[in-house]
C-alpha cells in the first residue's frame, strides 16, 4: 500500500505541474478571479478531503479491491476471465459508474447542492478539478466502494482507473490551448478540456451536458454531449448564477455553500 500511494501521489503532483506549467505557456482563457485565493482555497479542499477520508473510511478503492479478491466477493473474482479482459472491462465498467454517479449529482437537488460547488468556482483552471465538497467525497467513496465490490476487479484495475481519474481530471479542467483539429480527434476517444468546459458554463443545459470525466464515449451514447458552448469558449461565463462574488472562493465558504440558499 506504501508503493501504492507513492505510485498515486508521484502521478498526481507530475500531472499536476505538468498541466500548470502548460496553462503559463498556452493559456485558453484569461483568468477573472485572484488566483492567489482560488488556489489556497481549492488545494485547501484536497487536504481536507484527504484528511477526511482517511478518518471516515476503514479502506478506500485499492483496500476493498484487496478484501473483495480475499474473500471472493464481486463478479470477477467469481468468474474463469483472461486477466487483460479483466483489468480494461474493470476499468470501462468504472469509469462508467462515475458518468452516472456524475448525472445523479446534477439530476438529485440534494446531490445537487453538494456538488455545485465544484462549479461555483468562477474561473477554469487545473485546480478546479480538486474542488469538491467534503461530503461529496464522502459519498462518492461509498458509491465507488459499492460497485468494486459488486464488480470484484483486479486490484490493478483499480490503481490503474484512480490515476487515470486524476490524470483526466486535471487534464480536462486545464486551462489550456489544444489546436482544433487535434481536439476534435481526441475528443472521439477522450474528455478534453474545450468539451469539458462546456460542463462548466453557467448556461444550465449547457451544465447539463458533457458528464464523462475520461471516456467521452458515454456522453456521445446517453445524449448528453455537448460540441461548443453558445457564446464560444472565450465568451463563455464560468460557474453557476449563485457565489458570483469573489468572497464566495475563500476556503470557509466552500464548506458552507451547500447550506446557504434554498435551491
Amino acid at each position: 500500500m506504501n508503493k501504492e500511494l507513492t505510485l498515486r501521489l508521484g502521478f498526481f503532483l507530475g500531472t499536476l505541474l505538468l498541466i500548470a506549467i502548460w496553462e503559463i505557456l498556452w493559456p485558453r482563457r484569461p483568468l477573472a478571479v485572484s488566483k492567489a485565493v482560488r488556489w489556497y482555497s481549492n488545494f485547501g479542499i484536497v487536504v481536507l478531503n484527504t484528511l477526511f477520508v482517511r478518518w471516515v473510511f476503514p479502506v478506500l478503492a485499492m483496500g476493498m479491491a484487496v478484501l473483495a479478491q480475499d474473500r471472493k466477493w464481486g463478479l470477477f473474482n467469481n468468474i474463469e476471465i483472461p486477466e487483460e479482459a479483466a483489468l480494461l472491462i474493470s476499468i470501462i465498467i468504472l469509469d462508467l459508474a462515475i458518468y452516472f454517479q456524475h448525472l445523479m449529482f446534477h439530476a438529485v437537488p440534494r446531490l445537487w447542492r453538494l456538488h455545485r460547488m465544484h462549479h461555483t468556482d468562477l474561473d477554469y483552471d487545473v485546480t478546479t478539478a480538486l474542488r469538491f465538497h467534503p461530503l461529496e467525497i464522502i459519498l462518492s467513496m461509498l458509491i465507488k466502494l459499492s460497485v468494486i465490490s459488486v464488480l470484484g476487479p483486479p486490484v490493478l484495475a483499480v490503481l490503474v482507473f484512480e490515476i487515470l481519474l486524476n490524470a483526466m481530471a486535471m487534464f480536462n479542467h486545464g486551462n489550456i490551448r489544444i489546436p482544433a483539429g487535434i481536439d476534435r480527434v481526441l475528443r472521439l476517444f477522450v474528455v478534453t478540456p474545450d468539451m469539458h468546459r462546456v460542463h462548466h458554463s453557467i448556461i444550465r443545459k449547457e451544465t447539463d451536458s458533457n458528464f464523462g470525466f475520461s471516456l467521452s464515449w458515454w456522453d456521445y451514447l446517453f445524449g448528453t454531449y455537448r460540441a461548443q458552448p453558445q457564446h464560444g469558449h472565450e465568451g463563455m461565463t464560468i460557474g453557476i448564477e449563485l457565489f458570483r462574488k469573489p468572497i464566495y472562493s475563500h476556503l470557509h465558504w466552500l464548506l458552507l455553500q451547500p447550506f446557504l440558499d434554498k435551491e
